[in-house]
């Protein structure tokens, strides 16, 4: 399979090529979906081909013995990541947004602060709200191009009520690696304000040549108040399976996670499980490395095309497939320059200030699509906004 291979979607029940012209008014006929952070990519054959054998057997029962499951977890953090992890501290959720969710529900109360660094993935405030939580916006601060954190303004926003920080690391949307002194500063702000840390690592996988993640596992001092978040689903493109793991080492946290999920009746769906066994494996990581590869030819594409149009300016991306950028500089309102995007260049995108405070003047795009689809939203975005030229 190439990563070239133009995959017609439409029709699918694929949200983002299916949904974009009822939420976005974006025409399905000829409209570009950059928006939903799943990739336009088949997934490797080695998980396809788990999903097969699980078909031509034929028999779909209730899952049992998950020892190679979990060993290939513990494989692939060990050989991708540096990450040593106990079989036993692993739990299995529908996907990160669930287990976002459920550390919400777990280690908080109705009425408690959950802190964000914002602009952060939208979902998160949207499961902090829904559990009757508040969402407590500490806005990162623009330096040569990049987010920083401001841990001096966020210890003065905090008024005692605040019990868990959700980090998002590597950061979407914004695409940036934390390094390890900004991490031992979230792990500092957590350890002050006797704080649930929730590292959630998705786009971990994903990261740009000449940059290197590092687990918040790595960070010494802060397993007592750590709860890891890890995914196959974004690495391999293969969210519809929506399984996820919650990885805790703390046995008291562990504890009372494992009795919530007991509580709740959850347990995952087989086909996930057949399809990480599958991905975390020497296939998969052939794949995710051709897969890195293609991305960041088309992260330097996009980038040189979208920055050459005056008053754009796109973030530098590190890591993740979702190019975060900035329209500030052409002057327009808002509205103006989304009206641009969705109706003039026909592309349907997430907007800026779902992402929370400091997301107004920008717009997600997705570039995880084949590459003839980038040069085409590029030549779109060129024509739209050659006013400026």
């Amino acid at each position: 399979m190439s990563f070239d291979d133009l995959i017609d979607r439409r029709g699918s029940h694929c949200v983002k090529w299916d949904m974009m012209e009822s939420i976005y008014g974006v025409p399905a006929e000829n409209g570009l979906a950059m928006w939903v952070a799943d990739m336009d990519f088949r997934p490797p054959q080695v998980i396809l081909d788990s999903v097969q054998a699980q078909v031509d057997h034929g028999v779909i029962g209730y899952f049992g013995d998950d020892s190679k499951y979990r060993a290939a977890i513990q494989w692939w953090m060990s050989e991708r990541h540096g990450w040593q992890v106990e079989a036993d501290h692993i739990f299995t959720t529908h996907g990160l947004v669930n287990g976002t969710a459920m550390c919400v529900d777990t280690f908080t109360q109705p009425g408690d602060g959950v802190v964000l660094f914002t602009p952060v993935y939208h979902a998160f405030a949207k499961v902090i709200k829904a559990n009757g939580r508040r969402v407590v916006e500490c806005e990162m601060v623009q330096t040569n191009g990049r987010y920083e954190m401001d841990f001096d303004a966020y210890d003065a926003q905090m008024d005692g009520s605040e019990r868990m920080v959700i980090l998002c690391s590597p950061h979407n949307p914004g695409g940036c690696v934390w390094s390890k002194a900004e991490l031992q500063a979230v792990a500092a702000f957590a350890k002050r304000h006797d704080l649930i840390l929730v590292s959630d690592e998705i786009h971990h996988d994903l990261v740009m040549p000449g940059n290197t993640h590092i687990p918040m596992a790595h960070i010494d001092g802060i397993e007592d108040r750590l709860i890891m978040m890890t995914a196959t689903t974004k690495t391999f493109n293969i969210a519809g399976s929506h399984s996820g793991n919650v990885i805790i080492a703390d046995p008291d946290l562990r504890a009372k996670f494992a009795a919530r999920m007991m509580a709740l009746g959850l347990s995952p769906n087989s086909f996930g499980l057949f399809m990480a066994t599958a991905a975390y494996s020497p296939d998969g990581a052939e794949w995710v490395d051709g897969l890195i590869e293609y991305l960041d030819g088309n992260r330097r594409l996009f980038d040189e095309g979208v920055n050459a149009i005056p008053g754009l300016s796109s973030m530098k991306l590190d890591a993740t497939y979702l190019s975060w950028v900035d329209f500030a500089g052409t002057g327009m309102s808002r509205e103006e320059f989304t009206s641009r995007v969705e109706q003039d260049a026909c592309i349907a995108v997430n907007h800026g200030p779902t992402f929370g405070k400091g997301g107004d003047s920008w717009l997600r795009f997705n570039i995880a699509t084949p590459r003839s689809r980038v040069q085409e939203a590029v030549d779109r975005l060129t024509k739209a906004f050659g006013d400026l030229q």
